[in-house]
């Protein structure tokens, strides 16, 4: 059984399990989606279409049940304290005119940003349990 981490980004985005590379399941939010595998192998991976994670590979020899979240490497409160700090050092940084602030209100952005184009297979995860 495979579900979504209940997380505001993850939430955006179409997230689709591919069992072996060729079964595709899709996901959607707060709903678990049983996945039955034939197969003693079965190799895991979490896409969606941009995003893929590394392959979670499930060795199992007799019926068993594996519980998988998939998750977003932003969390809700690292993303609230990205926004939040934003609001702040922009807010200081026009009441003050210290340029220094304005420049540093734009790192949480250059971080979601460093973490959702080059940090690409570790934006989405597949986690145990």
């Amino acid at each position: 059984m495979i579900t979504r981490k209940s997380q505001l980004l993850i939430n955006f985005l179409n997230i689709r399990v591919i069992v072996n590379g060729k079964d595709i399941y899709t996901l959607p939010p707060d709903k678990p989606v049983i996945i039955p595998l034939s197969e003693n192998k079965a190799k895991l991976v979490a896409t969606d279409g941009f995003h893929i994670t590394k392959p979670l590979e499930l060795n199992y020899h007799l019926p068993h049940t594996y519980h998988l979240k998939v998750v977003c490497a932003i969390d809700n409160n690292l993303l609230l304290t990205g926004v939040v700090l934003l609001l702040l050092f922009s807010l200081v940084g026009l009441i003050s005119d210290i340029p220094f602030l304005r420049i540093l209100s734009v790192v949480p952005i250059l971080y979601f940003l460093f973490f959702y184009y080059i940090k690409r297979k570790e934006f989405v995860r597949i986690k145990m349990g």
